[in-house]
């Protein structure tokens, strides 16, 4: 228990320090906060976001799951995944990575949360992206499930935003 406790805010400190704060600009001298900048962006683009959040969880699980298992010789970038590959063939090749396991399994999630944090990570030099993906790793390994679920829908949620800016 003490683990968990520890690893959920580790994963949310490493989420907020991979999300490097975007200029908004806007004709007054104060500029947002990310949050506010964050729920504006909701506001305006609420149903295109909703709809790219299931993509970019199975294009962050299959990123994960093919980089483990090489099910598939090509490994596409995830955002590649996202913005490119139809939705219908990257749910069917998650499924084919997955085999046995489903969508909704412990090791999805996993393969999930690493997909995400590869790519909230990306912008950092390799050596500083592997060290932080360790402790990833660690993190992973101590939550629990629900602390877990809910670290890849925070993670997921901030990275579809991402991709509407």
């Amino acid at each position: 228990m003490k683990a968990s406790f520890i690893a959920l805010p580790l994963l949310s400190l490493l989420l907020v320090n991979a999300l490097p704060a975007q200029a908004f600009s806007n004709n007054s001298k104060q500029e947002p906060t990310t949050a506010e900048y964050n729920a504006w962006l909701k506001e305006k683009f609420s149903k295109q976001h909703e709809a790219l959040i299931p993509v970019v969880a199975v294009a962050d699980m299959f990123y994960s799951c093919n980089k483990a298992r090489e099910v598939d010789s090509t490994v596409e970038e995830i955002t590649y995944l996202i913005n490119e590959m139809p939705k219908n063939k990257l749910a069917e090749k998650l499924a084919l990575c997955l085999g046995e396991d489903s969508m909704q399994s412990d090791i999805a999630l996993n393969f999930g949360l690493q997909g995400c944090f590869h790519e909230q990570l990306a912008h950092l030099p390799e050596v500083e992206r592997q060290q932080k993906m360790v402790l990833v790793e660690k993190a992973i390994l101590s939550l629990s499930r629900g602390e877990r679920k809910k670290s890849f829908t925070q993670c997921v949620t901030e990275q579809a935003i991402h991709y509407l800016q």
